[in-house]
Formats: structure tokens, sequence, C-alpha cells
């Protein structure tokens, strides 16, 4: 027998499997709920299998169908979709040249509307997604994913890659419940993940680790609490000092890193809001500056009575004076505003104790020459650093006590951001104000005795009856606060909880809301935690009393 009719006869043999549909197949049967998460906002299926082509073709449409963030995002998902495949492309290939094997699937259209790019709050993130096979209507099986802008195409990518499955005994990607309609879009146009690097340095590559798995549950902008009390690792360039307050030379974040985190997140239609903390929680300050201490034996909140102190806040706001470029070995420096183009800037102002203002002799003084009391040099430090950041262009977020202690002062633009006290977004948006949601009984992702059921339950429009009121919610965030937690467990501790509150504000508010959510959305949470298994994000079991704790026992990742 000659070698090219023996290659022959084992291509045969090889493919001939693929044609056979197991019954056997992951995931469950029909009557199973639809593995997607979150949930989409209206979708309709069928019960047919299709299989789908390791070299699926990418067709693109529209003002924005070619820009580079969907192209990237498509090779991303063929990647994750096809990694059981990988290698073997030019292979299959060939047999589909030889017309031995048909897919039911062979091609990806993505259409996008506009081709403009810019990423803020609000940016439009819907999408359809049509999967069907060849018929008789239709000479070609295909995915059609259609979206007003990139980043509803990226959505809707991640959704695509929901609905594939590998099939170990065919070794092919199969679609289960075909054909697929979907028409979705989030509920809230703000869903947040906080990360803390200040209690923990937090090395770039997992950062971005973090930001990859935030785009999974279509979660949007990465809220990134830079400094506090125990450390200040970013570059300021204005201001070299301030990243004296790091824990070491080597924990650290210059310019270009932020930069590169910005980039990388936006690629994945996330934004990144970057806070730093005034005046409370900002002892590290004074580790390079320490006439931003009121005294060596008060060291927070900053000094209120010096110009210096705002100078030093517009610095890092402005990163540069004057907006100038400065050269360093050859690169180039920019502006704080170039790095953080999104519109939001968190200030912080929580949990400020003032005590120690008036027992400084020259603060005391300053007090007693304006007639403050130190509530009211308080007010007076988080309104004059609002204006710096508005002056700059961005929109202020303070944390709740400054609604609560001086609200109807607060720039009328402040997004008032709740932790503390459960109706304060009620307050806020009866006065006005926007407000995130962010329950610390329910959604800080450090209380580890938490179970994902009560993230999941945890509504932020509660109690908010009226309309327009609703409407001054911009959303929620998830909080991972870093005082227990470094690379170590950062991930498992986020994964799978802030899943959770991740549907809860992407699906409509009657899913999330009705039913037993322990056949409705167990199952799928397990899945989910599985899927982020897959693709290398170390997410905990889903029913464990305490979060992050590895499972107790042998198991199933789908029954943990």
């Amino acid at each position: 027998m000659s070698p090219n009719l023996l290659l022959l006869l084992l291509l045969l043999l090889m493919f001939f499997s693929l044609s056979i549909t197991s019954s056997l197949s992951s995931p469950s049967p029909a009557d199973s709920p639809p593995y997607l998460w979150p949930l989409p906002a209206e979708f309709s299926f069928g019960n047919e299998t299709l299989s789908v082509d390791p070299a699926v073709a990418l067709i693109v449409a529209g003002h924005g169908g070619g820009s580079p963030i969907v192209r990237a995002a498509f090779e991303r998902y063929m990647g994750m979709i096809f990694k059981h495949a990988s290698g073997r492309a030019s292979l299959l290939a060939r047999i589909r040249f030889l017309r031995m094997v048909e897919y039911d699937i062979t091609s990806l259209k993505i259409v996008v509307h506009s081709g403009s790019e810019e990423l803020q709050l609000g940016v439009d993130e819907s999408y359809t997604l049509m999967v069907s096979k060849k018929d008789e209507q239709s000479i070609v099986g295909a995915v059609t994913i259609e979206a007003n802008t990139v980043y509803g195409a990226l959505r809707g990518l991640e959704t695509f890659s929901q609905l594939c499955a590998f099939d170990y005994l065919t070794q092919s990607v199969q679609i289960y419940k075909a054909p697929w309609y979907i028409q979705d879009k989030p509920r809230f146009q703000y869903r947040g993940l906080l990360i803390d690097t200040s209690r923990h340095y937090l090395p770039i590559d997992v950062i971005k680790q973090i930001i990859e798995s935030m785009s999974f549950a279509k979660l949007n902008v990465l809220h990134w609490h830079i400094v506090d009390e125990q450390s200040f690792p970013l570059e300021t360039p204005t201001y070299p000092n301030l990243w004296k307050g790091a824990y070491s030379r080597w924990e650290r974040y210059t310019v270009e890193d932020a930069s590169e985190i910005v980039r990388f997140a936006k690629m994945r239609g996330i934004n990144v809001m970057p806070e730093v903390d005034v005046p409370g929680h900002a002892e590290s300050w004074g580790t390079g500056y320490p006439d931003l201490w009121p005294s060596l034996s008060c060291r927070e909140p900053l000094d209120v009575t010096k110009n210096f102190t705002f100078d030093v806040i517009s610095g890092i706001l402005a990163g540069l004076l004057q907006n100038k470029l400065i050269l360093r070995s050859g690169k180039k420096l920019l502006d704080m505003r170039k790095i953080f183009p999104f519109e939001l800037f968190h200030l912080g102002g929580d949990e400020v104790n003032t005590d120690c203002w008036k027992n400084t002799t020259h603060v005391k003084e300053w007090l007693q020459g304006r007639n403050f009391t130190t509530k009211d040099a308080y007010k007076y430090f988080v309104l004059r650093a609002q204006q710096i950041a508005i002056s700059k262009n961005w929109t202020p977020v303070n944390w709740e006590e400054t609604f609560s202690s001086f609200g109807k002062y607060l720039d009328p633009r402040t997004v008032v951001h709740n932790w503390l006290v459960s109706d304060i977004c009620q307050k806020a948006v009866a006065k006005g104000f926007r407000c995130i949601f962010s329950n610390q009984g329910y959604w800080y992702l450090d209380h580890l005795d938490v179970p994902w059921d009560e993230v999941y339950n945890t509504e932020p429009l509660h109690g908010i009856n009226e309309t327009s009121h609703q409407k001054l919610v911009i959303g929620g965030e998830v909080c991972m606060w870093g005082e227990t937690a470094d690379t170590s467990v950062v991930l498992q501790t986020i994964w799978p909880r802030a899943a959770a509150a991740a549907e809860r504000m992407w699906s409509t508010r009657e899913a999330v809301s009705k039913g037993n959510i322990t056949l409705t959305a167990l199952p799928r949470l397990h899945y989910f935690r599985c899927l982020l298994n897959n693709r290398g994000v170390p997410a905990a079991p889903v029913d464990n009393f305490y979060a992050r704790r590895p499972p107790s026992g042998p198991g199933s990742c789908y029954a943990q």
C-alpha cells in the first residue's frame, strides 16, 4: 500500500468519528437551563446540535467591523474555543478541501455600525447574536454578531464563546440547542470591580489576569484603588518622591505601567477608574514629602492648611505641570488625564478622623482664624479637591461619608459611592446625585462569609421606586479590598462571587428576581466557575461556606 493511500485511509478513519454526534456530550440535555452567564436580556433556542469549523472564517462589515479591537478579540476567543484543536488547523483545512468533513458553522460575521472606539460611561454595549446552520434558505452555516459599537461586539463574542463546547467523543467544537437568537444589552452602564494595590501590591500580569477575567462576566469598570495609608506605589512625575511611600522599590507602577493597564483594559471593553483617596487614608504620601503631614504625630488626614497639599493633589491629577511632556530615556511621559481617559476619577473622602487636626497647633490656629470646626475643614478639603479634578475635566466620585456629612455642598456632578449605609443611594438620588452601589454587607469580597446567593439577591435599586431616581443609580461595584488578599489568593477571592453580582448588574431585574435561584442560577454559576477554571482563572468552589477555600473533598467542578 502506498504511503499516500495509507494516509488517506487514516484521515478517513479519524474524521469519520467527527460526524457522529454523541448523546453524552456536555453541556447537559435540552431540558436544562441555557449555560450562559450573565443571562442575556432576550433569547430563543432550538434543539439542534451544530459543529463549528476550527478554521471558521471572520467576515467583518460596517464602519467598525475592521477595528483592531474586534480582530484581536476574534483571535483571543478562537484560541479559547479551539484550544483542544490547536495545531490542527492546517490538517483540518486539507480535509475540508477534500470534502471529507463538513461543518455546520463555517463563518463568523461581525457587523459594527459605528467606527468610533471611544470608551466612556454609557457606551452602547448592546448586540444581537444569531446562530443558524445551512439549509434551504441559506447555503452557508454562519454566526452573525451585530452591534452599534466595537464594545457591543466584544460582549457578543463572549456570549458566542459560551455557546461553544468541546465534545471529547467527537473531538469537535459544538453548539447545542441551535438555532440561537439573542438580543442583549446591559441593565446598568457601570458594572465595576475594585482592586486595592496599596494594602498588597499586585504585579502587572496579575492585574491583567483580573481584567481578562472581568470581560468573561461582562464587567466593564476596573476601580483601581491605587494608593492608601499603607503604600504609594504609583509614579508621579511632578512629585517624584511620592512613590518613596511604596513598600519597596520593586513594588511600584510606572506611568508606562499604568498606561499599559488602561490599554489592555480598553481592548476588552473595560474602563479604568483610578482612586486617590483624600484627605484620609494618605499617610504614605508623607514618606516622600513630610510637609504633607500636619505633624509627625498627626500623619493623616493630610494637612488642610497648606497650599502645597493641594498643589500635590493637582500634580497627581495632572501628572505633569502644564501638560508638558518630559523625556526620560527617550520615552515620553503622558499627563495623568491622558493615561486615564475615563471621565470618572475617585477622590475617596471616607473614614476621615479629624481629631488630630484640632490637636496640632498650626492647624488649630488655622481653624480658629476661619471660624472652622474640623467638620468644616473636612468639607473645605473635599470641595477643593473636587474642583481640582473638575478643572482637569474629570467627574468626581466620592465615598458616601461626604454626602452624609455635607451633601448639599457637593458639586452637583458628584457621583456618590455607597458602601456603608444601605439606603444611601435612595437618599443621594432623591437629591439629584448619581450613585454607585457597593453595600459592604454583600458586595465586599473580602467578607469571606457572604455566600453567593446573598451576593446574587442584593438589589441596587431596592427601595428606589421612581423611574427618574432609578436612572441616577448608574450601577454597582464589588470591592476586592486587599488587607488579606495578595497575588496568592486574589483571583479565587474575586471569583466566582463577583459573577453573582455581575449577572445582577447585566441581566434584567425580572430575570434575576424570579423563580428558585438554586434551579435557575446555581447550575449556570457552577458551569461558569468551571469555564473560568478552564480559561486559567483559579475561581474557588461556588458552594464553600467561606470564600476562596479549596474544595472539602473529591468531586466534579460542576458540583462544587
